[in-house]
């Protein structure tokens, strides 16, 4: 298989074409197409499931075809490839009409996969990294609990020694795509007389294991992507932990960058798709307030921002191109794609009136309200933003540390 990144992106179109469709390049239209614009999913449990399993279908043809995890190791399943390759396929990719795999690669592939590879043994690399990132295994991350959000350090699910075993009970909440999931990285208290950062221990839990309950979480909008998940003397081996005894909160951190760098480079999906001069000049055109000036000049600031983000992320991709490590941009762009859905979805409210809040069947206007109902979750997912902004205050501004003021 090609290293060279021209014969790369070759090979890359090559597998394209004759796996996909090219996606249509036709200009937009107000009234033609699917009006949907929302962030989260609103599908019916059946039709989740089913899109979930085609899913998995289009990342075990990546994979078997060198295009499903290529910077991971060969030894592991990987392509052993660089970053700018990963880059160049992903540019590819958006020109086609292939299934959404965010159920996989947000989380698992894009957090919990290179967690396992930096700190995982050899078995559990063995284990999970080859399925995981050939479709067979989805991984949730169980770190989120109801006292113990953003103060991560704070969690007190325990997992308790019992010889070759740990026997764990707690609560875990807000876990994304739990309900489809195979393995979860968990975050247990283990010593509850340490400081709570160094008392920490994280487990790859299989989360058929006996004790575990998953309770889908209704939001607003009508789907359930976060859930609870309810340990009650769950046992697992020791084989299962992920790092050190007590370090735990190092493991944490892995994930957590990558979070960030996850998250904050997403595009948004069919949300900031809508996002566009065109389209929201049309919704004014639509609804007859094209002369109204409060918000052509609310108008105007969100396409700013919608462009200074888009920069924000060229910048990171050619950054990762030359060789540099994920930065501080990860926080900056997650903290932009939250503020600019939230805009948008608020200019589209407050254009449309009464037709956002009551469907009357009329193109463009009603669809808007998933969008303005699940907005506002991206404040707290990924980080939220009191934590992204404390990041970026003491990494990169060098302000004291809060409390040490």
């Amino acid at each position: 298989m090609a290293t060279d990144l021209t014969d790369f992106t070759r090979e890359a179109r090559k597998f394209l074409d004759a796996h996909a469709r090219r996606r249509s390049t036709e200009e937009f239209h107000w009234g033609k197409g699917s009006d949907r614009v929302n962030y989260f999913s609103t599908l019916p449990a059946e039709e989740e499931a089913a899109a979930v399993e085609t899913a998995r279908g289009w990342q075990r043809t990546r994979y078997e075809n060198g295009f499903g995890w290529i910077t991971g190791p060969v030894a592991f399943g990987g392509r052993g490839l660089g970053q700018v390759h990963s880059l160049a396929y992903d540019a590819l990719e958006v020109e086609y009409d292939v299934p959404d795999t965010g159920v996989l690669d947000v989380i698992g592939l894009g957090m919990i996969g290179p967690t396992i590879l930096a700190h995982g043994t050899v078995e559990q690399r063995e284990r999970y990294l080859r399925p995981m990132y050939s479709g067979e295994i989805i991984a949730c991350q169980l770190f989120s609990e109801p006292a113990a959000g953003s103060d991560l350090a704070g969690v007190t699910t325990r997992a308790v020694r019992d010889g070759d075993d740990w026997v764990i009970n707690g609560q875990k909440v807000w876990t994304s795509v739990a309900q489809h999931a195979q393995v979860g990285e968990l975050l247990c208290r283990t010593d509850p007389d340490a400081p709570k950062h160094r008392g920490i221990t994280a487990f790859l839990l299989d989360l058929d294991t006996p004790g575990v309950e998953i309770r889908p979480l209704r939001q607003m909008t009508g789907g359930a992507e976060f859930n609870e998940v309810f340990l009650t003397d769950v046992r697992i081996p020791d084989t299962q932990r992920l790092g050190a005894v007590g370090e735990g909160w190092k493991v944490a951190l892995t994930t957590l960058m990558n979070e960030r760098a996850t998250v904050g480079g997403e595009s948004g999906g069919a949300a900031a798709a809508a996002l566009t001069a065109e389209r929201l000049t049309a919704l004014l055109q639509s609804v007859s307030r094209s002369d109204d000036t409060a918000l052509r000049r609310d108008l105007a600031s969100l396409l700013a921002s919608l462009y200074a983000a888009k920069s924000l992320n060229e910048r990171a991709a050619r950054n990762l191109r030359a060789g540099s490590a994920p930065g501080p941009e990860g926080s900056i762009s997650k903290l932009a794609l939250a503020r600019n859905l939230i805009r948008g979805s608020q200019f589209a409210a407050d254009a449309l009136g009464p037709r956002i809040i009551a469907d009357t069947g009329e193109w463009g206007t009603f669809a808007w309200t998933d969008l303005l109902l699940g907005a506002p979750a991206l404040r707290i997912l990924g980080g939220t933003e009191e934590i992204m902004k404390n990041i970026l205050a003491e990494r990169v501004l060098g302000l004291p540390k809060e409390g040490a003021r």
